[in-house]
C-alpha cells in the first residue's frame, strides 16, 4: 500500500481532495495533516474516519521535530501540499501568520521530503501569485507568466513556490506546482464569496461586494480541481508547472445576483462596501499544458454553482454552526463601515 500524505486535509479543497482520492483509491492510504485552524473542519470525514486507508494526524507544518517524527513513522510515496492560510482579508490584516504557515511550513515539508525517497511532491499554489490582468478577454495567465502577487496572502503562495522551484533545481526533488482560478463547491468555509453570499441570502442578511463589484475570477468547481491534482501526481512531468482553471470567468456581482435569484431573493440584500486594499481587477487561466495531460473540467458554472447552492440548503447544519462566534465577530469587522 503507497502512503500520501496530504496537507491541509481539514480545509476546503484539501478535504474534497481527501475524500476524492480515499474514494477512487482504496490501495492508497491518505494520511491527512492539519492543524485544525479556524477554517479546518473534521466533519466532513466523519464517514471514512474509521476506513483503514485513512489516518488523520494533528500537525503544525511549521514544527520542524514534529513533521520530521511523522516522515520516520511513515515513508510517504506522494506528497500533496495544501496547508495554508488562504485568505486575503485576513493576510492584510495579520501577514505574519502566512509568512510562518506558507512559507516557513513549505521548508519544512520540503526538507523533511528532500531526505525522503518519495516520488513527487506536489504543491498547491493559486493563480494570485501572477497578480493581475486587466480586462482583455484575449489576455490568459499562463505558465510563463512572471509572479507579480499584489497581497501578503498572494507574496507568500508566491515564495512557497519558489521555494519549491528551489528545492528542484538545488536538490533534485521530484516537484510539481499547480497553480488554480477560484475554487468553489461543498464544504467551502463561509468567509469566502459564495459560501459567504449563499449564507447570508439565506439569512436575509446583507451581502457585501467590494467596490462596483466588476472584479472577475474564473471559477473551478473543487471536484475538477480534485482530478486534475490527481493527474499531475500522477502523470505530471517533474519539475513542471501546471495551471488549472475552468474557463468560467464572472464579475463578483454577478455571481452575488446568481445566487440571490437561485435563492428566490431581492437584489437589495446587495450592500456595496469599500473595495479591498490592492484588490486585483481580474484573474483568468490558460489551461492548455494541463489539457495536454487530457484533463477537462467536468463542470461549467451554471451547473456547478446549482450544485453548490444545492448543498448548502441541504447542509445548513454545517456552515450554521461556523458562523457563530468568532466567525461573526470577524465579519463585523472585516465590513465595519467606514
Amino acid at each position: 500500500m503507497e502512503n500520501i500524505l496530504v496537507t491541509g486535509g481539514a480545509g476546503f479543497i484539501g478535504g474534497n481532495f481527501v475524500q476524492y482520492m480515499t474514494a477512487n483509491y482504496p490501495d492508497y492510504h491518505i494520511y491527512n495533516l492539519d492543524l485544525l485552524t479556524y477554517a479546518g473542519d473534521l466533519t466532513k470525514h466523519q464517514a471514512i474516519e474509521k476506513d483503514v486507508n485513512y489516518s488523520f494526524v494533528h500537525i503544525d507544518i511549521a514544527d520542524r521535530q514534529a513533521v520530521e517524527a511523522l516522515f520516520k513513522k511513515v515513508d510517504f510515496t506522494y506528497i500533496v501540499h495544501f496547508a495554508a492560510e488562504s485568505h486575503v482579508d485576513r493576510s492584510i490584516a495579520e501577514p505574519e501568520i502566512f509568512i510562518r504557515t506558507n512559507v516557513l511550513g513549505t521548508q519544512v515539508l520540503l526538507e523533511a521530503a528532500k531526505r525522503a525517497n518519495i516520488k513527487k511532491f506536489v504543491h498547491v499554489s493559486t493563480d494570485e501569485v501572477y497578480g493581475e490582468l486587466d480586462f482583455d478577454p484575449t489576455t490568459f495567465f499562463t505558465e510563463e507568466t512572471p509572479l507579480q502577487p499584489s497581497s501578503p496572502y498572494s507574496a507568500s503562495k508566491a515564495s512557497s513556490d519558489l521555494l519549491v522551484r528551489a528545492y528542484y533545481e538545488t536538490y533534485g526533488l521530484p516537484v510539481n506546482i499547480t497553480r488554480c482560478s477560484n475554487n468553489y463547491g461543498p464544504y467551502h468555509f463561509p468567509e469566502k464569496l459564495i459560501p459567504l453570499t449563499i449564507s447570508r441570502v439565506l439569512n436575509d442578511q446583507k451581502v457585501p461586494v467590494y467596490g462596483d463589484g466588476k472584479n472577475v475570477r474564473d471559477w473551478l468547481h473543487v471536484q475538477d480541481h480534485c482530478s486534475a491534482i490527481d493527474l499531475v501526481m500522477h502523470s505530471g512531468e517533474i519539475g513542471e508547472v501546471y495551471n488549472i482553471g475552468g474557463h468560467n470567468e464572472q464579475k463578483n456581482l454577478d455571481v452575488v445576483k446568481t445566487i440571490i435569484h437561485a435563492l428566490g431573493k431581492s437584489e437589495d440584500l446587495i450592500e456595496f462596501v469599500e473595495d479591498r486594499r490592492g484588490h486585483d481587477k481580474r484573474y483568468a487561466i490558460d489551461p492548455t499544458k494541463i489539457e495536454r495531460l487530457g484533463w477537462r473540467p467536468v463542470y461549467d458554472f451554471e451547473t456547478g454553482i446549482a450544485q453548490t447552492v444545492e448543498w448548502f440548503l441541504e447542509n445548513n447544519e454545517w456552515w450554521e454552526q461556523i458562523i457563530s462566534g468568532e466567525y461573526q465577530q470577524y465579519f463585523d469587522r472585516q465590513y465595519a463601515r467606514k
